[in-house]
């Protein structure tokens, strides 16, 4: 198995390689495994419809790298909220742990600074197919959605940065300069109308649906669900209902009825997922994915490390009888639904709780060295979509829609087991907020959403102020001390830290 000091050496290699050409990561699609190009810098790749096809293709591959999936994301967007926990022993990687604690402060290296370089990579990617592809000569309508894959996958990127960070440099352009690489922090708002004017303009270009080889691109119903989750981190309770109410309608999604089952490669890219990130594998390309996001999570010694895992709190959150806590956690000395002995305490098992949303058979093929790597990660999901509309139906007045959409997700829930999970049926506004907000908790748990939902929702201080949470600094991330150096002092750092 490679190891982990090992795997920081290749991954920083590829991602280093990674902004000045596209890689060829591996996925059991064909547009997310492209033939490996050697080292064509985007002028020479962005000339043909060819070229155009290929550089797409490795944007989507790298949405899998380490920055964006393993260690750097879980610790940036999961570790603060109170659902998880470091993992592991107390001595491997302890930096991971300072997230948890609000102990970090910028200089953690392989956290901070990959997350954000990897997010930027991944910009620059996108530039440079918005920049380079309209001037190639090949078909319009196939032009025009390559840009619009390449604007949604953007507007990602700046979504998780401005949500981490708060203001950030906003390039547009791949650089052509010197001065084009070192830019000051543009507002987080004006990032927030770029997000969604690049996911305006995707929407209104991409299809409702993929067949064949090209499932698992972005959508149109990808780029609105989107639209609606900038516009909630904005309080814009009427977009984020125009636009959750517009995946509604479009008839393409539907919840999976069996949860636990909705998170398993045989089940990947179901009705529910909206978007998500592509590692899966199949016979033919087995030997194609990388990625550790399983893997960092898995039972550990045995078949993963053993981090970012369940809280006792989380436990707790769940309503009596609740079939989503044992879809969503692994306990150890118990069984997994695909019959896998979870090892209890001892022998080298150290953790009680383990991610079942990441989980993968124990039988799958071990690719490159990596447990899991086939597995899938979700982005969006049908569920959040109705959990979206619901809440800003409340916001907006209308109670009725809210208990409804709230419903469907509840009810997919219990699985036709009226004894649990009894309908909420309030009209007050504020109690039903509260149930919403809490279904968010239960329903997208481990998905690295409920940190950002407990400060949008302005309850730091009293759900996390246990752990060292200071209301004013915690809120961001700080920014990488590296990047700040880089930058000769041009970025300026977040309050407090």
């Amino acid at each position: 198995m490679l190891s982990k000091n090992n795997y920081f050496i290749k991954v920083f290699g590829i991602a280093a390689l990674a902004v000045s050409i596209i890689s060829a990561g591996g996925c059991k699609k064909s547009f997310l495994n492209p033939p490996v190009q050697g080292a064509l810098p985007a002028v020479q790749l962005y000339t043909t419809a060819t070229g155009a096809a290929q550089g797409i293709n490795g944007i989507y591959a790298n949405l899998g790298a380490w920055a964006q999936t393993a260690f750097p994301a879980l610790a940036i967007e999961s570790m603060g909220g109170d659902e998880v926990q470091k993992g592991s022993t107390p001595g491997d990687s302890p930096n991971m742990g300072v997230y948890h604690n609000f102990t970090q402060t910028g200089a953690e290296s392989g956290f901070d600074d990959t997350f954000w370089n990897g997010q930027y990579a991944s910009i620059s990617l996108c530039n440079q197919a918005i920049d380079s592809i309209p001037k190639i000569s090949m078909d319009a309508s196939l032009k025009a959605r390559y840009v619009a894959e390449a604007k949604f996958v953007r507007a990602y990127n700046y979504f998780r940065l401005a949500r981490a960070y708060g203001d950030v440099p906003l390039r547009l352009h791949y650089p052509k300069t010197a001065a084009d690489f070192n830019l000051a922090r543009t507002a987080r708002a004006q990032v927030y109308a770029q997000v969604e004017q690049d996911l305006t303009d995707a929407a209104a270009v991409l299809p409702q649906t993929y067949s064949g080889l090209d499932i698992g691109r972005a959508t149109k119903g990808a780029a609105l669900a989107l639209h609606a989750k900038v516009a909630m981190y904005q309080a814009k309770w009427s977009n984020v209902l125009t636009y959750t109410n517009a995946v509604i309608a479009e008839g393409t999604y539907s919840l999976f009825p069996d949860f636990e089952k909705s998170f398993r490669e045989a089940n990947e890219n179901n009705p529910e997922e909206i978007f998500e990130i592509q590692n899966a594998n199949t016979q033919s390309n087995s030997a194609a994915s990388t990625s550790q996001y399983s893997q960092v999570q898995g039972v550990a010694p045995t078949y993963g490390w053993g981090f970012n895992i369940p809280t006792h709190a989380l436990v707790a959150a769940f309503e009596p009888g609740d079939p989503r806590l044992n879809g969503t956690i692994l306990f150890a000395g118990g069984t997994s639904a695909e019959g896998d002995a979870i090892p209890a305490l001892g022998n080298g098992h150290v953790d009680s709780m383990y991610n079942y949303k990441s989980y993968v058979p124990f039988s799958d093929p071990i690719l490159n060295g990596n447990p899991g790597a086939g597995q899938d990660v979700r982005v969006i999901r049908y569920a959040d979509v109705l959990l979206m509309n619901a809440e800003a139906a409340n916001e907006t007045g209308n109670t009725t829609l809210a208990l409804s959409s709230l419903e469907l997700v509840r009810a997919r829930a219990r699985g036709g087991n009226t004894a649990v999970l009894p309908k909420v049926t309030t009209t007050d506004q504020a109690t039903l907020r509260l149930a919403i907000w809490h279904e968010r908790q239960v329903e997208l748990a481990m998905e690295s959403d409920r940190f950002f939902d407990v400060i949008r929702q302005g309850r730091g201080a009293a759900l996390f102020g246990n752990r060292g949470f200071k209301t004013g600094k915690n809120e961001l991330q700080p920014i990488p001390t590296s990047e700040i150096v880089l930058s000769g002092g041009l970025l300026k750092q977040n309050p407090g830290y």
